[in-house]
Parts: C-alpha cells; structure tokens; sequence
C-alpha cells in the first residue's frame, strides 16, 4: 500500500512562487504515473499536471501551462510541482495521487489508485 503525502503549501502573494513535494512511502513512486490535482472552494477537483513512469511525458492543464513544471525523482520517491507567476485562481487544495497506468498521462481521477491527503495553496492578490 503506497501512502502519499503532499508538503510545500501555503499563503503567497500573486506573481510569487512555490514548489510542492509528494513524497510516497510503502512503496516505492517510480512504477507509478503521478498527477497532481486540485480543487478550490466550490469547484470539482480538477487535473493540474502528470508525469509518467521514467519521466518521458509530461502534460499540464492549459491554465497552469508555462507556469507550472512537474518533475520526479525516483532515488527520493517524491514528485515535485514547481509553480511560478502564481494567481488567486490557483488558491485550492492540492493534491497528488499516483497511477498504476504508468506509461500514459492520466487526466481522470478514476485512473488513480493512491491519494494523498492534500496541502492548502492561497494565492492573494
């Protein structure tokens, strides 16, 4: 059982940057694709970014795109979102989950088996 745990969160002003961390244990991330998710006040989560297995795919939602850049390393289990020119609309709870499909970018929740628990991200304007 693969326990997933996000880290990294907090209160930003618009245009700053912060990197978040997803960092598994119980097993190791490096066979699964990882995603990152969010979901603001009143709103459905919704796919942000993935990286698949060896990280040779990468694909993020069109509103984080040149933003936002995903990335892994395997040696420390853990799977990072760097996320820059931050906006109040990128204020949700983010989360990470990781997917046994791990050769093709997953952008539905259904597709993943493990979750983490979520870090708060909130972006003033």
């Amino acid at each position: 059982q693969v326990q997933l745990v996000e880290s990294g969160g907090g209160l930003v002003q618009a245009g700053d940057s912060l990197r978040l961390s997803c960092e598994a244990s119980g097993g190791g991330l490096s066979t699964f694709a990882v995603g990152w998710f969010r979901q603001a006040p009143g709103k459905y989560r919704e796919f942000v970014a993935a990286i698949t297995s060896g990280a040779d795919n990468t694909d993020y939602a069109d509103s984080v795109k040149g933003r936002f850049t995903i990335a892994r390393d395997d040696a420390k289990n853990t799977v990072y979102l760097a996320m820059s020119s931050l906006k109040p609309e990128d204020t949700a709870v983010y989360y990470c989950a990781a997917s046994q499909l791990n050769r093709i970018i997953n952008k539905w929740e259904v597709t993943y088996n493990y979750w983490g628990q979520g870090t708060q991200v909130t972006v003033s304007s």
